[in-house]
């Protein structure tokens, strides 16, 4: 029964999260909304990208849950390392600080992060589906069932590359178009910017380290990180 309401979960929140990226993609045919997307497109904002990475996990999720179903447990070492290797290194802390960063800066000024005059563009639910729901998921999947974290040089190795990987597309973007993804970063001097890309990091790793607390907190020793092999 449990393993049946895992499966329906996973679908639906994939379904869920390929709808998301399906109705943003059709967004370009309306003037305002192209504007948004001008140098770089809808990808240069991580919370587009964390919507596409979101889908890609949930829908691994749903082949790991037929696959079992169909062959069992023993032949699905693979597809269950990458399972876990995407939820804990990526999926989970980039989702949570995504809800984090953007919720603190749009309590603080909504003009650096999400400007007022998008509420006429994109509809509240949008919103909210783009920067809210997306950390209860990410929860719920903590507590439906465990996760192998790998060693932590390499999941923390791992994220500095996806981050370095995302802060130099930024960096290209403006150097090609002399504007800033986000408004905040034109409020920034380049020591400013550094700090700020840093501590960011820090402050994604350091979710990445909750993570893992919170997935030994709920299953305890059940699941051991991966070691080296010899």
């Amino acid at each position: 029964m449990r393993r049946t309401c895992t499966c329906i979960y996973h679908f639906l929140v994939w379904s869920w999260y390929l709808f998301l990226n399906y109705y943003i993609s059709q967004q370009g045919g309306d003037q305002r909304k192209s504007k948004i997307f001008l140098n770089g497109g809808q990808w240069k904002y991580l919370t587009f990208l964390n919507l596409l990475l979101q889908a890609i996990f949930y829908g691994v999720a749903c082949v790991e849950d037929v696959l079992k179903r169909i062959k069992g447990e023993r032949d699905l070492k693979f597809v269950t390392a990458f399972r876990d290797l995407l939820f804990t290194t990526l999926a989970f802390p980039i989702s949570t600080f995504v809800f984090l960063s953007f919720w603190i800066l749009f309590l603080y000024d909504r003009e650096l992060v999400y400007p007022k005059a998008l509420d006429g563009i994109f509809p509240e639910w949008l919103n909210h589906a783009m920067h809210t729901s997306i950390l209860p998921f990410s929860l719920v999947e903590v507590i439906l069932r465990p996760h192998c974290y790998p060693l932590k040089k390499k999941g923390l190795t791992l994220l500095a590359v996806a981050s370095l990987a995302y802060i130099s597309r930024v960096l290209w973007i403006y150097s090609e178009t002399g504007t800033w993804v986000y408004p905040l970063f034109a409020r920034l001097s380049p020591v400013g910017l550094t700090a700020f890309f840093s501590l960011s990091y820090i402050f994604t790793a350091s979710i990445y380290l909750l993570g893992e607390k919170l997935n030994h907190w709920k299953w305890g020793d059940m699941i051991q990180p991966r070691k080296k092999r010899k």
